[in-house]
This record gives structure tokens, C-alpha cells and sequence, in this order.
């Protein structure tokens, strides 16, 4: 990840709020919550805190990473949600194009990941003392472009680690078109991270109703 922060200075898209939650669609290029110094302080957060002064964080999405997040507006929401999310009990769909012809049409990636320390924020796969992380894919289509052929796929994550899903993808021998992290080649042409969090599926924190928020990818 390069020092460059840019952030889109587009308005807030918000999918749905009420007396405990917020959802909304991020765009790529935004960072959910500030970075180390005063030239990474403009994230998504820091914007909701104008139209909702007491919100509160519940998950993260990778910078250049696209899509639907909740947050919360109560600190009861927000254990409520972080007690989901801890126990596997949300429903995660992101898609992504990447790069090649991915055969066969679905299967799921098992390879537990750890933070690559000589060089972060890299992740990497690491038997011994990584976690368990758990990608299930399924092929939407297949596609060409500028970057040569590629893959639109939807994945499933299992579980929530670190760059789980850029990682996966690139150790099954089909990195993320536009991934400055872990993909090379013409898989770098692409004009962003072509990686979208679609749709996430939840209960609510007052009463347990389940909710699903989805949001078309730009891409």
C-alpha cells in the first residue's frame, strides 16, 4: 500500500439507519477508520460522525476494498454485532474479477494466514502458526479485458482475517485484478481493486430480526 491517500470526496451512500444500526455502501479508496497520522484521518467513520455523532465501529473493510458495512449506533448494537461477526453468525458475499480462467466452476480455499511481519501489512500462509481462514468461491462468469482474461467470481468468507480473501485468491493461482499487494503483471492494469463486499446478511440488535443490505458493484 502505497503512502498516497487520495480519498473519493463523494457523498455518504447510506443503504438503511434506524434507532441502533447504519448501513452503508463504501466506496473504494476510503479507509473505514483513521490511519496513522493527520493525513489518514479522513475516513469513512470520521463522515458518519457528522449525520450520526455517536456511531460506533463493528467490522473493517480494506481501503480499496468497495461495499456494504454496518455500524452501530448504541454501545449495546455494537456487542451485539461484534458478538455476530465473532461467531461466524453474519453472511458475507463479496465479488471480485480476477485474474485468469477460473476452473472448476466452485470449491473453497483452506489455508490458515498470519501477518507477514517482515513486511507488512502483507499476509501470508503459515501452517505452523497462522489462523484458520476459509474462502468458499463459486464462478459467476467469465470475461476479457485490457488486463487479459478474467474471472467475475462471488466469494464467501468463512471466516474474517486480514486480507483472507486477497490472499486466498492469489494462492489459488488467480490474484484480484488491481491488488497492489499481491498480484503482478497485467492483473495491475485494472483501475482499482476489483473487490466489493455485495451483500451482508445479520440480526438486528433490538429483537433478533434478520436483515440482509446488498449493494451492485461499480464494476
Amino acid at each position: 500500500m502505497t503512502d498516497h491517500y487520495a480519498p473519493p470526496d463523494t457523498p455518504l451512500s447510506i443503504l438503511h439507519h434506524d434507532h441502533e444500526i447504519v448501513v452503508v455502501d463504501k466506496p473504494s479508496g476510503l479507509l473505514s477508520v483513521p490511519g496513522k497520522g493527520d493525513h489518514l484521518a479522513d475516513c469513512l467513520i470520521a463522515r458518519l460522525k457528522g449525520p450520526f455523532p455517536e456511531v460506533l465501529l463493528v467490522h473493517r473493510l480494506d481501503r480499496d476494498t468497495s461495499g456494504v458495512m454496518v455500524f452501530a449506533l448504541t454501545p449495546h448494537a455494537q456487542r451485539h454485532l461484534g458478538l455476530q461477526f465473532e461467531k461466524r453468525m453474519t453472511r458475507k458475499v463479496y465479488l471480485a474479477r480476477v485474474a485468469g480462467h477460473v476452473e472448476p466452476r466452485h470449491g473453497t480455499v483452506n489455508l490458515p494466514l498470519t501477518v507477514d511481519w517482515p513486511n507488512r501489512p502483507l499476509q501470508k500462509v503459515d501452517f505452523e502458526t497462522g489462523r484458520e481462514a476459509v474462502t468458499d468461491w463459486r464462478v459467476v462468469r467469465h470475461e476479457t479485458g485490457p488486463e487479459g482474461g478474467s474471472t467475475r467470481m462471488r466469494l464467501m468468507p468463512k471466516t474474517g482475517r486480514s486480507h483472507q480473501l486477497r490472499v486466498h485468491m492469489r494462492e489459488l493461482g488467480h490474484p484480484i485484478l488491481g491488488d497492489s499487494l499481491y498480484a503482478t503483471g497485467d492483473a495491475l492494469k485494472a483501475p482499482r481493486l476489483m473487490l466489493h463486499a455485495e451483500s451482508l446478511r445479520f440480526r438486528h440488535p433490538d429483537g433478533g430480526k434478520s436483515l440482509s443490505f446488498s449493494a451492485p458493484a461499480p464494476f
